[in-house]
């Protein structure tokens, strides 16, 4: 995201990310994204600050926590710059844990084509819908940039599950079937 989008960097003094949860209630934002996401209403607040509040030098983490009722309607409490760190930590580990699941699952053969199709239709849909919560809209460039790069990540992983297979096992020897891949 181009600096000049930030939300922080805005003219208007209020931070508004967050507007369309205003009367929400912390418990449901999280059991929302335990539902459809690995990580927690915390997480997801403090990463999409941390982003948001990111400046050439660094993250304004002390400023974020000190501001966190203010700037999320459905956080209460402040947060020490430690904390904003831990949650913007974990919220990465558990994007890139995720990742390689999927991957993990697409490479090793455990989901079919039409599965991979269903969890990345599945995905866009959940990650759109949590884009517009945050009052935050994808240019139609940018989405088919993302769809392409997607693409070509799966047709890699793919030809490369193709080339793990082999025509006999690496350890008896026994020639393999077209079905035992």
């Amino acid at each position: 995201m181009p600096e000049e989008t930030h939300a922080c960097r805005d003219e208007s003094p209020e931070y508004d990310r967050f507007q369309r949860l205003e009367s929400a209630d912390y418990d449901r934002v999280d059991e929302f994204l335990r539902e459809h996401a690995t990580f927690t209403a915390r997480e997801w607040a403090l990463a999409r600050l941390c982003a948001d509040f990111r400046t050439k030098t660094g993250v304004e983490m002390t400023r974020i926590g000190e501001n966190l009722p203010d700037l999320v309607p459905f956080m209460s409490d402040q947060y020490t710059r430690q904390a904003v760190y831990q949650a913007q930590r974990s919220f990465a580990d558990k994007v890139r844990r995720a990742g390689a699941t999927f991957l993990y699952g697409a490479y090793g053969g455990f989901l079919t084509a039409d599965e991979v199709d269903e969890v990345t239709y599945e995905s866009t849909e959940v990650a759109k819908f949590l884009l517009e919560v945050e009052g935050a809209s994808v240019p139609h460039d940018r989405e088919v940039t993302v769809e392409q790069r997607v693409k070509e990540a799966m047709e890699s992983v793919h030809g490369a599950s193709v080339d793990l297979r082999y025509d006999r096992c690496p350890h008896c020897g026994t020639e393999l079937g077209d079905d035992a891949a």
